[in-house]
């Protein structure tokens, strides 16, 4: 009968062999691991879109999805793919909260796609869209195709004058004044322009711009943001102007990477 050998104090030569092919494992895995991470961060995380869900009120009458900062550059598979996750939740409106193309030429195209989705859409302009001195008479007539209307600096009653919106057109020294008996939702493109807001608040502010950072540490948040954002970053904050909720957009500026930040677009029950 064979036994097995034991050496105390001493590991055995094929435990020792296991134990080093182990640790070249993990300092293999260690290495590596920024690699696996920024190929997350360029290759998966951009395109893997998401869904988030927020319910204002348990008696909520109304379905609408919000969706911001495409910065539209011939990505057509990736915007087709948003305007379908927007018709599976079969909204009664959609918002967008601006910069739709970072370059004029772009326009056309991105109007076009968005005009399939099959609710009003109400939306604003943001920065990129006045840097690329983008057609907004363009962008009127495409919003108009779905019901909707491309508001700059204005008003508009929608749901049978249960809810009253209200669009910044990305501008400074406009203000609003809430609507009595009405859901009231500001639409503005700078997160920071709320704390500008004095004496009036609405039901729900939505946002956009700072694309959450596109890259955030767990803990720590957003390594870098835009100018316009101040201490809203992302997600659901609670200030004097009404809840305000800045979302983590669809597109990119400068470079095509997102770690910890997927791309969104938000529906609410309000």
């Amino acid at each position: 009968m064979s036994k097995t050998r034991i050496i105390e104090g001493k590991p055995a030569r094929k435990t020792a062999r296991a134990w080093l092919i182990s640790r070249r494992k993990f300092l293999a895995g260690v290495l590596g691991m920024p690699a696996i991470i920024a190929g997350h961060a360029a290759g998966i995380e951009p395109g893997w879109l998401r869904v988030e869900r927020i319910r204002l009120n348990p008696e909520a009458k109304f379905r609408f999805v919000h969706f911001t900062d495409v910065h539209h550059k011939g990505d057509t598979d990736l915007l087709e793919r948003v305007v379908a996750k927007i018709n599976e939740q079969e909204p009664d409106f959609v918002c967008f909260t601006g910069d739709l193309v970072e370059e004029a030429k772009f326009a056309a195209e991105a109007l076009a796609i968005i005009g399939k989705i099959n609710a009003p859409l109400y939306g604003i302009p943001g920065n990129h869209d006045f840097w690329a001195d983008m057609d907004f008479d363009l962008a009127r007539e495409g919003f108009a195709k779905t019901g909707g209307q491309w508001l700059m600096d204005q008003e508009q009653t929608i749901c049978g004058g249960r809810i009253q919106l209200h669009g910044m057109s990305a501008t400074a020294g406009v203000s609003f004044t809430p609507s009595a008996g009405k859901k009231n939702i500001l639409l503005t493109h700078y997160p920071s322009s709320i704390d500008s807001i004095a004496d009036a608040r609405f039901d729900l502010i939505l946002a956009g711009h700072s694309h959450g950072g596109q890259v955030r540490l767990p803990w720590y948040g957003a390594l870098i943001v835009p100018f316009g954002v101040g201490e809203y970053q992302l997600g659901m904050y609670q200030t004097p102007a009404g809840p305000l909720y800045v979302n983590a957009g669809i597109g990119y500026f400068y470079v095509n990477i997102r770690f910890c930040c997927r791309p969104e677009i938000t529906v609410f029950e309000i």
